[in-house]
């Protein structure tokens, strides 16, 4: 029976993984992918002490410093896909796609996935001006004309972080009514460079080599927009569905952790990442929660 089992291949799980290894807690890392939602960023600048870096070399970088670590108390399973975690007497049983494993502690850093557009395009000029990340790739967009693609407080808060360095901004959400906090929506719209459009779907992401607008359609007809970049904030899909039922979750599945220590509501789990209800979901934040995490799984292990 391994002391720690670390779920997810990203930088919760890796900043995780480091730190039990370097503290003898006799762990197995299991992740199906290495990086995390960064891999599908063209340049990551924000993640501390790499002025710039692509999200492949990224996750590269996660992998190369985890298995550095390899040995008889650390082990790595890559490519395995986690199905299920049940409680097992003293510790608790992991389930993956290819075989079974047995620890006394957890802890789940499998992130969240966003969720992507589905419209002519959208496949076709991912990284190509369409991105999930404005704090990894806002600033590759200055001085040009942008849009968002979202209407609730993470597409404006995405707006606001756009306006230091775009042109314009442009968010179109498709509902009636903003679902973002008032004062936000007060606050963002007040930008004389800001402009919202309510009831308004997009249809299709236009281009050459590159992102040169898009097609949408209000009550008024069917409209193009003229933008170098789009930023898609339409939603979050936690990959948490191995725990469901152990351990407490949010309404849309994010596990419900102790800011202090990351524990969940099942003893012997921890959580850390965009997996979590954090209030705030970065690559920087996720690592130190996970050692945070980690610092609390050893001492519950041994002391």
């Amino acid at each position: 029976m391994f002391e720690l089992a670390i779920i997810g291949g990203g930088p919760a799980g890796v900043s995780a993984g480091v730190y039990a290894a370097r503290k003898r807690l006799k762990t197995i890392l299991i992740t199906e992918t290495w990086g995390g939602q960064s891999t599908e960023s063209a340049g990551i600048e924000n993640w501390i002490g790499t002025k710039k870096i692509s999200g492949n070399d990224f996750g590269q970088a996660l992998e190369n410093h985890v298995k550095s670590y390899e040995g008889p108390d650390f082990a790595v399973k890559a490519g395995e896909l986690v199905e299920k975690v049940s409680k097992n007497g003293k510790g608790f049983e992991i389930k993956t796609n290819m075989a079974s494993y047995q620890a006394k502690a957890v802890l789940v850093a499998t992130g969240s996935s966003r969720r992507k557009l589905e419209i002519p395009g959208a496949k076709e000029y991912e990284n190509k001006g369409i991105t999930y990340c404005a704090s990894c790739d806002g600033p590759l967009f200055a001085g040009q004309d942008v849009a968002v693609i979202g209407g609730g407080n993470a597409g404006f808060e995405t707006a606001a972080q756009l306006l230091a360095y775009a042109k314009s901004v442009t968010l179109l959400h498709h509902g009636a009514a903003f679902k973002a906090d008032a004062r936000t929506v007060e606050t963002v719209l007040a930008h004389p460079n800001m402009k919202a459009i309510l009831n308004a779907d997009t249809k299709e992401i236009k281009g050459e080599k590159f992102v040169k607008g898009l097609a949408y359609r209000d009550p008024e007809g069917e409209h193009e927009l003229a933008v170098g970049g789009i930023f898609v904030e339409i939603g979050l899909m936690p990959r948490t569905s191995f725990v469901l039922g152990l351990v407490e979750m949010n309404q849309i599945k994010q596990i419900t952790v102790d800011p202090k220590t990351q524990r969940t509501s099942q003893t012997g789990v921890w959580a850390a990442g965009d997996s979590t209800d954090a209030l705030f979901h970065q690559n920087n934040i996720a690592a130190g929660d996970a050692v945070k995490a980690l610092e609390d799984i050893y001492l519950s292990l041994r002391t």
